[in-house]
């Protein structure tokens, strides 16, 4: 036998072990066979009808051969949740962390920490703070830049008269987090506890690391004007008044520092272009996701109901 023909030879050996070593190991658990993908689109369509129990026992049928495919375990959590089936959709999900490689959990451990908060805030809901905490310090842990239950583990101590462990809570989430929901909480702490410069600080810390914000820029004005401090109230709402003039909220407060000063003619002046520029006090907030804009903040968006997406919005 000639050294070609050797060399075939072992070549068409090795295939033939590659094939039967194939036939042998376990699909890896995104891939899909064509009944797979027939189950899967399938499945696709009844979700889309309408019909989610039909979508159900279809992604159930792929998990009876497939127990690790990501497809079908995704499509029930996804089921699981928009039912509010929110242990349901935490068993699941654990399945699925056990699944994916590591370029992927970030995103997972993003859902891992949304159903720990929905658990969480069911129990809060129920005036259950002691059940509730567990949920929400997982959320926490799986994921820190989720403010939602980042807020709500506070909230929590705080139901349970926990009231030292709530700023610590809080002020955990601040090293993280400069959003105005969480600033907004331990300002009011610090004002029960007659700690008026920690208020300040408090919001110059965040600018500090935020220096373009300007709804912490606004509120730290704010924070000055109702400590009576205001000098440094007039020079911060005006240094954003510079780069934002169109802001009605900062012209009321400059009203209403010109009123306390006794300069009616230059209050009313910031009145009537509070008045003339809009009516929203509260600091706009848009959805990093679908752009959708709310007048408040809050811990899922309205329009597209991703949680934590939405931030202050520039003028």
């Amino acid at each position: 036998m000639t050294l070609l023909a050797s060399l075939r030879t072992l070549v068409s050996v090795g295939l033939g072990l590659k094939r039967l070593l194939d036939l042998g190991r376990a699909p890896a658990p995104g891939a899909a066979d064509a009944q797979t993908l027939e189950l899967l689109r399938r499945a696709g369509e009844a979700r889309q009808a309408g019909r989610p129990e039909e979508a159900g026992t279809l992604y159930r049928q792929i998990l009876q051969s497939r127990k690790t495919h990501l497809g079908a375990l995704r499509g029930l959590r996804d089921l699981a949740a928009a039912a509010g089936r929110w242990s349901q959709a935490l068993e699941t999900q654990r399945r699925i962390m056990g699944a994916v490689g590591s370029s992927e959990r970030s995103p997972e451990t993003e859902w891992l920490a949304v159903l720990h908060y929905e658990l969480g805030r069911a129990e809060l809901s129920g005036g259950h703070a002691s059940a509730a905490l567990p949920h929400l310090k997982n959320a926490v842990r799986a994921d820190r830049h989720f403010l939602p239950a980042a807020l709500a583990v506070g909230d929590a101590h705080e139901m349970l008269g926990e009231h030292r462990e709530a700023v610590r809570a809080w002020e955990r989430a601040a090293e993280i987090h400069g959003a105005l929901p969480l600033l907004a909480r331990l300002e009011r702490a610090y004002r029960q506890d007659g700690r008026p410069t920690r208020m300040i600080a408090l919001y110059r810390e965040a600018l500090e690391k935020a220096p373009d914000d300007l709804a912490l820029a606004v509120a730290l004005g704010r924070v000055f004007f109702e400590l009576e401090m205001l000098d440094e109230a007039a020079d911060q709402l005006e240094k954003v008044e510079v780069r934002a003039p169109d802001l009605p909220v900062v012209h009321a407060f400059l009203g209403a520092v010109f009123e306390r000063r006794g300069q009616m003619r230059e209050a009313f002046e910031e009145y009537r272009r509070a008045l003339r520029l809009g009516h929203a006090f509260d600091w706009p907030h848009r959805c990093d996701a679908c752009g959708a804009a709310t007048p408040v903040w809050q811990d899922r968006c309205p329009a597209c109901r991703r949680w934590n997406t939405l931030r202050p919005a520039r003028p």
